[in-house]
């Protein structure tokens, strides 16, 4: 139980489900949102943060992060993400994941993804059903896909059983193979290793016509070329029970940001051409792609400072999640609620938690946005472990002035009494 007084934030503009802005206060008790709207007051006792005007938001839900870098989520606004089981000690036993899941509180709560297999070889199946017991909200296939159908078969249909999506990373690794680019000019120009970004449909449409067959929900954590795009698009007009997400850089960069082999820009997947990129950005405004996650993978210079085909994939994506997203705000790509939808809603949603969005009985993660604020993402000052981000240097707009975990202040200096 919340021992912590109530909270009050008040004056704020507060971003309703749906959409809606309205003019109001919030109030948090016990961990929990108990008021909410324009004659909201603070109670006796009550801490009370001043919003000034400010956009009051649900905390960010990040699905599928790498490490848990707490300086880098709370600066971010995200109040709790997804881990991926490729951990040094993968999660593919109930001890491993049960420790994950304890690992962030109290001002953060770890959902601990269950390794689908062994050691994530894809090879024989974890011990799914007892890593769920130990606090698992979904199952993934890691970093990489699993090659033999029928194991992934198999994963879909005792994954159905349980009531778990599958998370899956969308590349053919018979086609991709020691890849790290996308074939094309870029790629050739540079002499690096690479594969056809068809490698991502290939294995986008055999998932999903294995997870027709076994009645399974499925989500690929990255899709980010149009070919897959279509394919997880007719799969909804099905009806089938598949979705999508996608990365910031993969809608802000090109296989361009390569060029003089930037290892910071070095994912997984690789990025892509142009042409796939603004595909990206027409699935998030179509609604195909339904989450938006950062992929916050820090990496040292230990593994950055070498020649491209030899550094480690992965970027420090907490800290810029929110305001490239709000990219496609101020573009016109889509409503500040969609955004938050993609941040907040929707990934909550999957992972089965009671939170992501301001309402009474939801869980009282909350963040105080200035949207418009702008700032210069410097590599050298990130709170992250590493700052290994594609876009240093460059101004953004959209900045996390207050969070809020469970109602109890995690960053701010400006909470009062009542």
């Amino acid at each position: 139980m919340n021992t912590h007084a109530p909270l009050t934030v008040t004056n704020g503009r507060l971003l309703l489900p749906g959409g809606e802005i309205v003019p109001g206060a919030i109030r948090s008790e016990d961990g929990f949102i108990t008021a909410i709207g324009p004659d909201v007051t603070p109670q006796p006792g009550d801490l009370v943060f001043e919003a000034a005007g400010k956009l009051v938001t649900p905390g960010l839900v990040d699905l599928g992060v790498f490490e848990i870098d707490k300086p880098a989520f709370h600066f971010g606004g995200i109040t709790r993400a997804a881990l991926m089981p490729d951990q040094n000690t993968p999660l593919d036993i109930p001890s491993r994941v049960r420790f994950a899941a304890q690992s962030g509180k109290p001002d953060f709560w770890v959902h601990p993804l269950a390794g689908a297999t062994r050691e994530l070889k894809g090879e024989a199946l974890a011990e799914i059903a007892l890593m769920r017991e130990a606090g698992a909200r979904a199952v993934a296939t890691g970093r990489r896909w699993i090659g033999d159908s029928g194991t992934m078969l198999r994963l879909l249909h005792y994954t159905a059983m349980l009531g778990l999506t599958v998370i899956a990373h969308a590349e053919d690794g018979g086609i991709v193979g020691k890849a790290v680019a996308t074939s094309g000019e870029m790629a050739t120009r540079l002499g690096l290793p690479s594969a056809p970004a068809k490698a991502e449909a290939l294995a986008i449409a055999r998932d999903i016509a294995l997870a027709e067959l076994a009645g399974a929900a499925i989500h690929f954590r990255n899709v980010t070329t149009a070919a897959g795009l279509d394919l997880v698009r007719a799969a909804k007009v099905r009806g089938l029970k598949v979705t999508a997400g996608v990365s910031p850089a993969y809608f802000m960069l090109s296989d361009l940001a390569v060029a003089q082999f930037r290892t910071f820009a070095h994912l997984s997947p690789p990025l892509r051409s142009e042409d796939d990129r603004k595909a990206v950005i027409a699935a998030v405004a179509d609604g195909t792609i339904d989450v938006i996650g950062s992929g916050h993978d820090p990496r040292g210079p230990e593994d950055k400072r070498l020649p491209f085909a030899d550094s480690a994939p992965g970027m420090a994506g907490a800290e810029t999640l929110l305001p490239l997203t709000l990219n496609l705000v101020r573009d016109g790509v889509i409503p500040i609620g969609r955004a938050f939808d993609l941040l907040a809603a929707n990934p909550a949603r999957l992972l089965g938690a009671d939170a992501g969005r301001l309402a009474v009985g939801a869980e009282a993660d909350i963040a105080v946005v200035d949207p418009d604020r702008p700032w210069i993402v410097d590599s050298d000052k990130m709170a992250a472990s590493a700052g290994n981000t594609p876009f240093d240097k460059q101004p953004v707009q959209g900045r996390v002035l207050a969070l809020f975990k469970g109602g109890v202040t995690v960053r701010t200096k400006k909470v009062r009494p009542a």
